[in-house]
């Protein structure tokens, strides 16, 4: 209970920070969206799944629900967050169906009521990972996450742990620890990809010309590594992850 008090009230402060900045942190959200809306059209076409009904849990401020929304996801999108702040956004969209706030850890669905179930940058924040992806097989036919992977040579940086603890992350995550915590929650990976991320994310917080140099310098040099040789570029550098999971047979 701790561990979900803290990371309660580490979102609570994300989503009510003054104006200025959360106008900017509510464009790089957008931002972030339409990647992870990428990657999860991409999964589902992959497997085959066509979702009646889908429930993002973590959904925040509900904007990748509404980015769905406008690609023609079918359905009804539902979500659950577990910081009111957020809970008051996203209620506020037009595109999303309902939105709730809950526990952090028992999801308020009946068993299988989603086909699928949708965990976008959620598992490095929580302090069980797999007992969060089996609750989300409970309520879920199908559960799609993604995550960053940071086990690599340059998230292991001191500053970049600071951050990383600054910005809530409780998992350091690889593709081994992420389908080992898939089995042990009773799930199998039926698809999965990794991104090192398009160059306006990697250039979105530079504020000087130089900086965006820098940063598109950055961009081409890890797009090229993890296209030439993604397994080192995941030894390298945090790419992000997202496998769809289906029941184990």
């Amino acid at each position: 209970m701790p561990a979900q008090q803290e990371l309660r009230a580490f979102y609570d402060d994300a989503y009510s920070s003054d104006e200025e900045q959360g106008r900017v942190y509510a464009r790089w959200r957008a931002l972030s969206a339409r990647g992870k809306a990428d990657h999860i059209v991409a999964l589902c076409a992959r497997v085959g799944i066509h979702p009646e009904r889908t429930l993002d849990v973590g959904c925040g401020d509900g904007v990748l629900l509404a980015e769905l929304r406008a690609r023609g996801w079918p359905g009804r999108l539902d979500g659950v967050e577990i910081t009111q702040a957020a809970v008051d956004i996203a209620a506020g969209r037009s595109e999303i169906d309902s939105v709730a706030l809950y526990d952090g850890e028992h999801l308020p669905a009946g068993d299988h009521e989603y086909d699928l179930g949708i965990a976008s940058h959620v598992l490095e924040h929580v302090p069980h990972p797999p007992a969060f992806l089996a609750e989300m097989a409970r309520a879920c036919r199908a559960v799609l996450v993604e995550v960053p992977l940071e086990d690599n040579v340059s998230a292991r940086r001191a500053v970049k742990r600071e951050h990383a603890h600054q910005i809530g992350h409780l998992q350091q995550l690889n593709r081994a620890s992420m389908r080992a915590m898939v089995a042990a929650a009773g799930l199998r990976v039926a698809a999965e990809l990794d991104d090192p991320l398009p160059r306006p994310v990697h250039t979105f917080f530079a504020q000087t010309p130089r900086q965006r140099a820098i940063k598109t310098g950055t961009w081409l040099v890890r797009a090229g590594v993890h296209r030439g040789a993604p397994d080192l570029a995941r030894r390298l550098f945090t790419v992000h992850y997202a496998c769809l999971c289906l029941p184990q047979p």
